[in-house]
């Protein structure tokens, strides 16, 4: 019995030491075009810490990560780590292109919890977050002195500027990526999170919430406070660009208009969102950047360190003093660097009241059905009930088609 065990022992040894993830010469990086300059740092400490070459690659964050890393992955000529946003982390991981990572509970609290959030798909964890964005509040300091506390405020100040034949605020909310702030803010929700998961066939975007939230939508566009100009494909930019004018006094926009609303010499405000008509906030998406580990990597757990290296607080410092993008570090978050930056400190506050778009796969059935019944809304074509209901039938129905039950 003796011989025995010690064999099987010895066989267990033998296979383990097998499986021994070796110590690697080089670790490649894909990360965002324009970003690179935020990793220099961080790549140099790390290779100073633990003796391995990092280099990296920059590509288009979207389109080109996700259809180089389905090509690359495979072939095995693709990146240790690359960078993603959050909503295409369930679409990949389902592809079996990124894998599930592990780090300690330290390490994830040092995180928002929305964040964190962002990284995960059925409940496994797929990433650690790098950096955070969300639809603020921005004004013309020049037109609003003082960013309005609730919408009931801010719609009383559109009706005394419509008199003047100047806009008081606007807000793409025939599209979902905006609107979803007033539907779940009213008490709505896109997919019901049922133990650690969303589920996709719980769906309350016309529940009596998201009705209401419709309802007082279509009220800013019938009362001609919003003009029909910003409905549709080139609403936001026709939004923009009125703003940037100064025919506007405040929008709903985000950090991708800071530079064009500067260059047009926008004295511009930033502050969280004004609470709804029902004392709520409004509940923008949540957009994430994260780092997750290509699957096909014959270095995961020491890509995995460099994922915990590169979003530590000291590098997550260097990233926003390098690129202005907000990483969702709990400690930093409190930095003056952060707390006296006006636009940076507003996306912050928002973020705390927020939720990270779904990652899912069946959010892509979402989009068209939801912004073709809010564009029916914002025309007064159909009223709110009626036009949710068409559109959650028709997701529920690709949904289904797609991804089965």
């Amino acid at each position: 019995m003796l011989l025995t065990s010690c064999g099987v022992e010895e066989k267990l040894d033998a296979k383990q030491k097998k499986h021994v993830e070796g110590k690697p010469k080089k670790l490649i990086i894909w990360e965002e075009k324009g970003k690179g300059v935020a990793l220099e740092p961080a790549m140099k400490s790390f290779e100073q810490k633990y003796g391995i070459k990092v280099e990296y690659k920059e590509l288009e964050l979207s389109a080109e990560m996700k259809e180089k890393i389905r090509l690359d992955g495979p072939a095995g000529t693709g990146p240790d780590i690359l960078t993603l946003p959050h909503d295409q982390v369930g679409q990949l991981a389902l592809e079996g292109m990124i894998s599930p990572i592990k780090v300690n509970e330290k390490t994830l609290n040092a995180f928002t919890k929305q964040a964190v959030e962002s990284q995960k798909y059925d409940s496994q964890l797929y990433g650690l977050p790098k950096a955070i964005e969300t639809p603020i509040f921005l004004y013309n300091k020049k037109l609003m002195k003082t960013p309005p506390k609730t919408m009931d405020d801010l719609y009383e100040f559109s009706i005394k500027n419509q008199k003047k034949n100047q806009y008081g605020f606007l807000a793409s909310w025939d599209n979902l990526y905006f609107a979803n702030a007033v539907l779940t803010g009213m008490g709505g929700y896109i997919f019901e999170r049922e133990n650690d998961r969303l589920n996709p066939f719980n769906i309350g975007l016309n529940n009596g919430g998201a009705i209401k939230g419709a309802a007082y939508i279509q009220k800013w566009y019938q009362e001609g406070l919003f003009p029909k100009g910003i409905i549709g494909e080139n609403g936001v930019s026709t939004l923009e660009g009125l703003f940037a004018e100064g025919k506007v006094a405040s929008v709903m926009s985000g950090p991708w208009a800071f530079q064009s609303f500067k260059e047009a010499g926008i004295t511009l405000g930033a502050s969280k969102l004004p609470n709804l008509p029902n004392g709520q906030p409004m509940k923008t998406f949540i957009g994430v950047k994260g780092w997750s580990v290509n699957s096909f990597s014959k270095y995961k757990k020491w890509s995995t360190k460099l994922i915990e290296h590169l979003t530590n607080y000291e590098n997550a410092k260097i990233r926003y003093e390098k690129t202005e993008e907000i990483p969702p570090v709990l400690a930093f978050l409190n930095d003056p660097l952060i707390q006296q930056n006006e636009k940076a400190k507003a996306i912050v506050e928002q973020a705390k009241v927020s939720q990270p778009m779904p990652n899912s796969p069946e959010m892509n059935e979402v989009w068209g059905p939801m912004n073709t019944a809010l564009q029916l809304i914002a025309n007064s074509k159909q009223k709110p009930k009626e036009a949710l209901t068409e559109a959650v039938e028709t997701i529920q129905n690709q949904i289904k088609a797609n991804h089965g039950n």
